[in-house]
């Protein structure tokens, strides 16, 4: 008969002292971190934000809101603005991963329950294997333009044959970038947290690089804003009701939906955090600096094509492929893709890949590892045809960030109201104890969740509703957050450690 669990607290650190035995609920890839294994910095978790936020997406988001009508100048209000809001449950749901050691599926238990959480753990998952499978993608043709630049036969594999549009290269570079992301899964969360160290400086180089080198060329900053002014379609005439409802909300919606996934399970990460301290400023510093600079170089960049070549590259895929022409250097051109495929891997690792094999690991933990959970992601990432999603980009954030707003606002007012950041640890990993509640379903965390996701939808069902919908992540996770108090209050909790 084992020992029952004890927890020690330590700077404000609970740590479970005894070995958890693997069982329905734990195995060693989601069993609470020790104080020991809690290693990360301030640096760290900053790195891991930048070079999540240096990414092709990033760059082409702002360039998209460009395109369908914002300015530039509302373009990176946006961007800044639904970053900074999102922050606030990333900074929630970061201090219990690392107050508790606990990954998301875990932490997901106390208001969901033991079962329960397999609800919002795979909502998060599906989205992320999305997500996984349009940067390995991106990354991928990154990869078939380096080895076309490398070796000029490549681009004659397969001959003009063609599958859903694209030709057996992109496919190639698509299976060979996703062999790389798969064996950074099988590799571990160590060499997670040195892929992100190593990434966050150069990418942070390079994209300055790329910035200098089209103020130089379009003829400065001024010329190139001026130049980004122009790429806006919006209409001068239009009302402020109509520019706020068909424009600013639902990129804002768009914006948070962007992180909508990390601000679930950012506990994934911020359990290696060295002290809240670490969580808190890591996450404040590179989300809030390095996702807005990374959208200024791309509107900055795309603008200068214009001027150089009188057409706007939105994709730095095929700006890239354009300057390694211009320069008649295959040098130049392998470099910068170097630098796209190392952007998008640092991205897609850390964002899409963890938390999907912590939720898949969690469904049946005695069974299946993170790294059996990785490669269950990784497939399915295969199997949504990614090169399709790619083309929905806006009506794919703001479709699942609705879903994610109602899961965040259950799980953020459980935390912060419900239980004032005390969790019971030992409960969080045995059957028939506090959170088990009936049959391991919490009935109100189900009720606010479904109540979060219909007002979003109903948003669809009249143009009056539309704001509904459009803004769907903050009226789905205003309606769970209030519904499951009301209900969480009617009956008292008496959690303690």
């Amino acid at each position: 008969m084992s020992a029952a669990p004890e927890v020690r607290i330590q700077n404000g650190m609970v740590e479970l002292l005894n070995e958890l035995p693997p069982g329905p609920l734990s195995n060693p890839d989601i069993a609470p971190t020790t104080i020991a294994e809690r290693t990360w910095s301030t640096w760290h978790i900053a790195s891991l934000w930048i070079a999540m936020s240096i990414c092709i997406p990033t760059y082409m988001l702002a360039a998209n809101m460009v395109e369908a009508g914002l300015s530039w100048r509302q373009s990176l209000l946006v961007i800044s603005l639904g970053n900074t809001i999102v922050l606030v449950p990333l900074l929630v749901n970061g201090h219990a991963g690392t107050k508790y050691g606990i990954p998301f599926p875990a932490y997901a238990r106390a208001a969901f329950g033991t079962r329960g959480a397999h609800v919002p753990s795979l909502l998060r998952a599906v989205v992320a294997c999305g997500w996984f499978g349009i940067q390995t993608w991106i990354g991928g043709l990154a990869i078939s333009a380096i080895m076309g630049t490398l070796w000029g036969g490549w681009n004659q594999i397969g001959g003009g044959a063609s599958f859903m549009g694209h030709r057996l290269p992109d496919f190639l570079g698509f299976f060979l970038f996703w062999l790389i992301n798969m064996y950074f899964v099988y590799a571990g969360t160590e060499w997670i947290k040195w892929l992100e160290t190593l990434a966050a400086p150069f990418l942070i180089v390079v994209g300055l690089a790329l910035f200098v080198w089209a103020t130089r060329a379009a003829g400065g900053i001024g010329a190139i804003l001026e130049q980004s002014d122009r790429l806006s379609a919006a209409r001068e005439d239009s009302s402020r009701l109509v520019f706020m409802t068909t424009l600013f909300i639902p990129w804002l919606t768009a914006m948070v939906g962007f992180w909508a996934t990390l601000a679930l399970s950012i506990p994934d990460f911020s359990r290696y955090a060295r002290s809240q301290k670490d969580q808190f400023l890591g996450q404040t510093i590179g989300l809030l600096t390095a996702m807005p600079l990374v959208s200024f170089v791309g509107i900055s960049v795309t603008s200068a094509t214009v001027i150089l070549y009188g057409e706007a590259m939105w994709n730095p895929v095929d700006l890239v492929s354009r300057l390694s022409a211009d320069y008649e250097s295959p040098l130049v051109g392998v470099l910068a893709m170097f630098a796209l495929v190392l952007a998008t891997l640092s991205t897609n690792i850390a964002a899409n890949v963890v938390a999907p094999a912590n939720s898949f690991s969690n469904l049946v933990p005695e069974r299946i590892s993170f790294r059996v959970g990785g490669l269950i992601a990784g497939t399915i990432g295969i199997l949504i045809f990614p090169w399709r999603l790619l083309d929905m980009y806006q009506t794919w954030l703001i479709s699942y960030s609705g879903l994610l707003g109602a899961a965040g606002g259950v799980i953020v007012c459980d935390y912060l109201l419900i239980r004032r950041t005390e969790l019971d640890l030992p409960g969080l990993y045995g059957r028939n104890g506090t959170y088990d509640y009936k049959g391991g379903f919490n009935p109100a965390a189900i009720a606010a969740l479904t109540a979060g996701i219909l007002v979003a939808l109903a948003g669809k069902l009249h143009p009056a509703l539309a704001f509904l919908f459009n803004g769907a992540w903050f009226s789905a996770a205003t309606v769970s957050f209030f519904v499951y108090l009301i209900m969480m209050k009617k009956k008292p909790t008496t959690e303690t450690r």
